[in-house]
């Protein structure tokens, strides 16, 4: 479905109509209206009414939260717009910050810190200029036209946020194809790696995705470790997985085939490729 127009309310602008719209855009590079909708417009299947309208009907493009009950689960504008584009169960595994954009735009600040455990003062220290710059030129616009400034950085926002979760989608396949979970044999007991191969085409960033690869894994909670193509050399990178303790490449830092151990000892560099001895110079960095 594509859109013509992308219409939107005027006054305050929040994030979720913000990022809403910025998906919008991705896909439809069209003029930005900030106005009341009319009935016209809510029945125009070329128009996109995003957050405003009382409607949610994604068959004639119109994305509001606004009419949905107060119990309802915490969805804004932003969440429609994903859904429509069948990418929000995505959005809601790998963007973090979703799910407290959802409940900061429905329930407020007070409840969302309460739902973080947080106080509420902690949102604000996370506020960035970054933000408030782009909202508040978004709120002062009447029209954002192709070409624009702010409409330009939208519109890339919108790409990258849909790029991000397609190229992760794709990437999380390819592990699932291609990786293996190592078990280690040490003294103390044994212990889990991620181990991906070297593969042609390399991708760009080999251990890109393997984190929330693991995440989505039943074997999730035994895994210490990484192993991946060294994107710099014919070797492989080690390094720990959620900085598990049990693992400190400092150990391995004056093996001949270990050129690169951080002082901290969370990741290494080796030339060595041979699986054998990978899986060695792993039971050295345990303990």
């Amino acid at each position: 479905m594509t859109f013509s127009k992308i219409l939107t309310h005027p006054g305050g602008s929040h994030k979720d109509e913000f990022l809403a719209c910025c998906l919008l855009l991705a896909e439809n590079p069209v003029t930005i209206v900030r106005r009341e909708p009319t009935a016209a417009d809510l029945a125009d299947l070329s128009t996109a009414v995003v957050d405003v309208g009382h409607e949610h009907a994604p068959a004639r493009g119109n994305f509001d939260h606004h009419q949905f009950p107060k119990d309802h689960p915490p969805v804004c504008a932003l969440s429609l717009v994903l859904q429509h584009l069948g990418v929000y169960e995505d959005a809601r595994k790998f963007c973090d910050w979703l799910e407290p954009a959802e409940w900061f735009d429905t329930r407020g600040p007070i409840e969302t810190a309460r739902w973080l455990g947080v106080a509420r003062e902690t949102l604000f220290k996370l506020n960035s200029p970054i933000d408030t710059t782009l909202l508040r030129r978004f709120a002062g616009a009447w029209e954002l036209q192709p070409g624009e400034p702010l409409w330009e950085v939208m519109r890339w926002t919108g790409q990258d946020l849909l790029d991000y979760l397609k190229n992760l989608r794709e990437r999380l396949n390819f592990i699932g194809d291609v990786g293996e979970f190592w078990e280690i044999e040490t003294p103390t007991g044994p212990f889990k790696v991620l181990y991906m191969p070297r593969t042609s085409p390399m991708p760009d960033e080999p251990s890109s995705g393997l984190a929330r690869f693991i995440e989505s894994h039943p074997a999730a909670s035994e895994v210490a470790g990484l192993v991946y193509p060294d994107r710099r050399g014919a070797g492989f990178g080690l390094s720990r997985h959620n900085d598990h303790p049990g693992l400190d490449f400092t150990r391995i830092e004056n093996c001949e085939d270990v050129h690169f151990a951080h002082a901290r000892g969370f990741v290494a560099k080796t030339s060595a490729t041979d699986p054998a001895r990978l899986r060695e110079l792993l039971g050295q960095s345990w303990g």
